[in-house]
């Protein structure tokens, strides 16, 4: 019964120390350094462009690829959309969702049509995206538009075909 007990308190040795060493090289778990909020929001948008359309201002911009501190982003959950008339505070006009997180293939290009505008009045535009865990980017690039009527296409019975130059 001594040699039994001998082996009994080895082997809890032995599982406090497997224990032990095993908590001091796994640790908690986090294997990189903290981020901070501002490098965590996503990048800001650049490339938002604003066109008269049919039914009111096209708003159309590129997703964001990575977060403000340089890494690859892979949780983008939308993108607020803002607008103000001139002489008028910022307000927000609309939300898009995105939901291809993890998805083979993803949307690059967004659109937003603002069909509540008034002909001959002066519109700016901005958008932030955000993460799913609610970060927030800068607003994007400030774009103004005029509302007016969209072009009309070209009536095929007056349009008239340019004249071939030749080459020298």
């Amino acid at each position: 019964m001594n040699l039994d007990t001998n082996r009994a308190k080895w082997l809890t040795f032995a599982l406090m120390i497997a224990a032990l060493a095993s908590a001091m090289f796994l640790g908690c778990g986090v294997k990189s350094p903290p981020i901070s909020p501002e490098a965590a929001r996503p990048e800001k948008i650049l490339g938002l462009e604003a066109v008269n359309a049919k039914d009111g201002v096209r708003l159309t911009w590129e997703r964001p690829e990575s977060y403000a501190g340089g890494q690859k982003m892979r949780d983008l959950g939308g993108f607020t959309i803002l607008r103000a008339q001139e002489g008028k505070p910022v307000k927000k006009i609309g939300d898009i969702q995105v939901y291809d997180e993890g998805r083979f293939q993803v949307q690059h290009t967004f659109t937003f049509i603002d069909g509540a505008t008034i002909m001959g009045k002066t519109y700016h535009y901005q958008v932030t995206s955000n993460t799913t865990d609610g970060y927030v980017s800068e607003p994007s690039n400030d774009v103004t538009v005029v509302r007016k009527g969209a072009a009309a296409p070209p009536n095929p019975e007056n349009f008239v075909v340019p004249t071939p130059v030749p080459l020298r």
